[in-house]
């Protein structure tokens, strides 16, 4: 007898020896990698299961993250317009040539909310005090641009704000006597670097270019840089303020022309604004008599406090 190799059968006989059928001859063997079966290393799809488009399930997704995508930046754009930055439009020319008819600025918000208050020099934004404005013509944006102004991706024209520089704050007295200059306690300012030129910084005329007011606590004296184009302080002395603008109704410092591109620039304090001496009379005025006297008695009733201690004693 010859030896069989192990596992070696004859072409024509099946397991333990039957005869192999034909349809078992016939069918072929299944490859690792074929297709069938639960997948390949080739990226076949499995059996049963649809082709996905990559291109079309990131477009899905697009689309599905795309209304949130709107609404985080809608409500980014509304807490910055509320809370740090709002871009204004200027509507008129009372504060040219510093800011021309319009421009864009933008206001800071963030600094008032940590009890900041204007100062002399600043140019700001205000809420009309008291019909400032009556006879004036006003905007009157459509319902699209009123919602992208509320939200803070347009410009506000808000037809009840103003923007004009701060001239004098709680206990500063200014003054205007003929063509000028304008004096605050006393002190001239050299106004030639903002007021426009060909104005005077007073104006000669009876309905309040002639002026001396002394500013109370919680106000600020307004006035335009176009001195003879700017209703401010000086034509509203017979408002419910006398002229006067309340701290709360300022809504923020203009700090930046930003539009158009080749008007960009700062809105710095004039120098004329940090001379020696101008705080100093204001401060005198803000501390009254009564209150110094009142400082003066508290260490005084305490010495005689202690005099008569130590005589009972």
């Amino acid at each position: 007898m010859g030896d069989v190799a192990v596992g070696a059968r004859s072409g024509h006989e099946g397991p333990e020896g039957q005869p192999e059928r034909p349809e078992d001859a016939a069918a072929p063997a299944v490859e690792p990698g074929s297709g069938s079966g639960s997948g390949s290393e080739d990226g076949d799809v499995p059996a049963g299961r649809p082709e996905r488009d990559p291109k079309s399930t990131k477009q899905r997704s697009f689309w599905k993250e795309l209304p949130i995508l709107i609404g985080i930046a809608l409500v980014l754009a509304l807490i910055i317009k509320t809370f740090l930055v709002q871009a204004f439009s200027i509507p008129s020319d009372s504060m040219q040539n510093t800011l021309q008819q319009g421009d864009r600025v933008l206001v800071d918000k963030l600094t008032p909310w940590f009890g900041s208050e204007p100062e002399r020099g600043e140019v700001v934004v205000f809420h009309d005090p008291d019909n400032w404005l009556a006879g004036e013509p006003t905007a009157n944006p459509n319902a699209l641009q009123t919602v992208l102004s509320w939200i803070g991706l347009m410009p506000s024209a808000e037809e009840k704000d103003l923007i004009k520089r701060v001239i004098g704050v709680a206990g500063d007295t200014v003054e205007c006597k003929n063509t000028g200059p304008l004096k605050v306690n006393g002190k001239a300012l050299n106004e030639s670097a903002y007021v426009y030129a060909g104005n005077t910084p007073c104006s000669q005329d009876e309905d309040g270019g002639q002026f001396k007011v002394k500013v109370p606590k919680g106000m600020i004296w307004v006035m335009g840089d176009h001195r003879q184009n700017s209703r401010d302080s000086r034509y509203n002395q017979a408002d419910k303020h006398h002229g006067m603008v309340p701290v709360n109704d300022v809504v923020g410092r203009a700090i930046v022309k930003a539009w158009p591109i080749n008007r960009w620039g700062t809105l710095p304090v004039p120098d004329t604004f940090d001379q020696p001496g101008l705080s100093d009379q204001a401060a005198a005025a803000v501390t009254s008599p009564g209150s110094v006297a009142l400082l003066g008695a508290v260490p005084l009733a305490l010495v005689r406090r202690r005099r008569k201690a130590s005589k009972d004693d």
